[in-house]
């Protein structure tokens, strides 16, 4: 039996995952974090603060190497920091984050409050709003829903706040010498490679008219 255009087309609609939607899954963010997300604002950047806010200057993008967004957002959830990171463990003991997190089918998952601090990039975490794709690196490079899902996050969170940079997380230390640049310990820095120099030259191919400011050379 031949399906109708109209009910064939509501159908592909509907298997279809939309990349304007946000879906809200929230990370514990108990007492234990909020404490040990204060402590790391006023040890890493000497900022004193009554509560965890920050005021985004820029957009992160990352991987997660993780294959599956069960996996990923396990890795996050716990408030302090797991044993298996025991390269980073002696520095905080709160545990990696993201505000966001993108699933490989391009569904969007927000993890915490937009403007709560995240321990996603070292040295920003202050002014940085992460975006997490989950997988990526060899065996599983990212997806084209989620590029396309990037791209409008990108822009939902540019018209929200007032955001400077888009960068990946390899791009990093190329703010070691600008004012957003707060991290106090010179020895502290991870070489990163996420999300790819592909991907985000594709982002910002897309993103172009938002003209973010240039990275610092």
């Amino acid at each position: 039996m031949r399906i109708p255009i109209t009910i064939a087309l509501l159908l592909l609609l509907t298997a279809c995952k939309t990349t304007n939607n946000i879906v809200d899954k929230p990370i514990i963010f108990n007492e234990e974090r909020k404490i040990l997300t204060l402590e790391y604002l006023s040890k890493r950047y000497g900022l004193e603060k009554d509560t965890p806010e920050i005021e985004p200057k820029m957009i992160v993008l990352h991987w997660t190497v993780i294959p599956t967004f069960e996996k990923s957002f396990e890795a996050f959830n716990n408030p302090s920091l797991p044993n298996w990171r025991p390269d980073i463990k002696d520095v905080s003991g709160l545990n990696v984050s993201s505000q966001f997190m993108v699933d490989r089918d391009g569904t969007i998952y927000r993890l915490m409050p937009e403007t709560t601090m995240a321990r996603h990039v070292i040295g920003l975490n202050h002014c940085a709003i992460g975006v997490e794709n989950v997988g990526g690196d060899t065996g599983q490079p990212l997806t084209r829903a989620q590029l396309k899902s990037n791209i409008w996050l990108v822009r939902y969170l540019a018209e929200k706040y007032d955001i400077d940079y888009l960068i990946g997380h390899y791009e990093y230390t190329r703010f070691e010498n600008h004012p957003l640049w707060l991290e106090r310990d010179k020895g502290y820095r991870t070489k990163k490679t996420d999300p790819g120099e592909d991907f985000m030259r594709k982002i910002r191919k897309a993103v172009k008219d938002l003209n973010f400011k240039p990275l610092p050379e």
